[in-house]
């Protein structure tokens, strides 16, 4: 699964994804009044850590692509969101700063690194950046030709893996570029040997880098054999940083381990990581599991993440089915905003029989946002002409002309004429 995939659904679970690009309200979303309520304020914080978590990686990319003007603009991006990952990200900028030919600023980036952060992990590593930049010997995983390297290593691996495997754990554990990294970590991943695999996972069971354990992680989880899968969830249930029990995941999404993450979701203790487990079953497609737990779930903290994961698999009918029964107002307020950003015309006609079967005006404003959110023009055009309470017909008003159709110019044009 790409990364390009993965923002698009980030962007959907805070409420920014396909259906909001599709049609031209997408402009006025930052102008429409936001839910003012405790819900949605609640994953603020999770946004940003996931918002932190995809630019960290997309510059873990560029470094891998040796694209490393755009690794440092990510790197910037991350160290200024202050989270968890800034001082990484500060090793990192320097990283690429060196690589780019900048020692000077990727030297100040090292300053900047022990003064903010004097007790980070990333220290070491810094100074064995130093030692690079001041011209001593580096390990032989950081020569230029790489490419050349990469290809002796892996006929090398066809033909005498027992002669392979120390080189590829010395350009693993050395001072060699992140793409060199990645590259040996997946030669080393496609050798079913026993020791190649227990250099895989000790890796990903190491906590001391914590890059190349997500890295480890993810090409455990792209060979989905029943053997890796235990290995993920021996690591997942081993670990106690939940940085890396969010790298299982993403080895889960790739390896289709969806009982694994069901369990978790039905199990976890940390609220965290039961949304995250509850997100990642959206990506996967799980759609009887998810309206299965909203059933089971007494609270509402749970109901809501269920809703916010069946965005990321369309579930409109799951989603028709918790507005008929929620109870929760928050909960209930985002069931009916997330259907009018599924879209589609099940997620139409579910909005419009709401709209006509409450009698409560605040359900019937969060169905007109929602059925803003979907683009639906012709379908608020006929409930304003039959609209009868004054202020729901301004509210319909109000969002209608923040978007362009046919059928709203005409519209407007009639009450004009009026």
């Amino acid at each position: 699964m790409n990364r390009r995939f993965l923002n698009l659904t980030f962007l959907a679970a805070i409420g920014l994804g396909p259906a909001a690009a599709g049609f031209t309200a997408a402009h006025a979303l930052a102008q429409a009044d936001a839910p003012s309520s405790s819900f949605f304020e609640s994953q603020a914080s999770a946004d940003k850590a996931r918002a932190e978590e995809d630019v960290y990686a997309s510059g873990q990319d560029a470094l891998s692509e040796g694209e490393y003007d755009q690794a440092v603009k990510d790197f910037d991006s991350v160290i200024r969101l202050h989270g968890r990952k800034a001082d990484a990200a500060m090793y990192w900028k320097a990283y690429a700063l060196n690589k780019a030919g900048n020692k000077t600023q990727a030297q100040a980036t090292i300053n900047d690194l022990r003064k903010a952060y004097p007790q980070s992990r990333w220290l070491g590593e810094a100074a064995k950046l130093e030692v690079e930049m001041k011209g001593a010997a580096v390990d032989v995983g950081s020569v230029p030709d790489e490419e050349t390297k990469l290809l002796a290593l892996r006929a090398l691996m066809n033909t005498e893996p027992d002669k392979a495997l120390p080189i590829l754990d010395k350009v693993i554990h050395g001072n060699s570029s992140p793409r060199m990294k990645d590259q040996a970590l997946f030669v080393l991943s496609q050798n079913p040997s026993d020791k190649a695999q227990e250099i895989l996972l000790s890796l990903a069971k190491a906590n001391n880098d914590p890059d190349l354990q997500s890295r480890a992680i993810r090409y455990i989880g792209m060979n989905g054999t029943q053997r890796n899968r235990a290995i993920l969830r021996e690591i997942y249930n081993s670990a106690t940083d939940s940085n890396v029990k969010k790298a299982v995941f993403k080895g889960w999404l790739m390896s289709g381990g969806k009982e694994d993450v069901l369990a978790v979701a039905r199990t976890e203790k940390s609220p965290e990581l039961r949304k995250e487990a509850i997100r990642y079953l959206g990506m996967m497609g799980g759609r009887s599991e998810l309206r299965e737990m909203y059933k089971s779930s007494p609270d509402a903290e749970t109901r809501g993440a269920v809703v916010h994961a069946m965005l990321l698999n369309g579930d409109a009918e799951g989603l028709i089915e918790i507005i008929k029964v929620e109870k929760d107002p928050e909960v209930l307020a985002a069931a009916i905003k997330t259907l009018g950003l599924v879209g589609g015309q099940e997620s139409l006609g579910g909005l419009t029989d709401i709209y006509s079967s409450h009698s409560e005006i605040e359900i019937k404003k969060q169905v007109i946002h929602a059925l803003f959110l979907h683009g639906a023009g012709k379908e608020m055009v006929a409930l304003a002409r039959k609209e009868t309470n004054p202020e729901l017909k301004r509210e319909l008003i109000s969002k209608m002309s923040l978007m362009r159709s046919p059928e709203i110019t005409q519209y407007m044009m009639e009450l004009l004429n009026k």
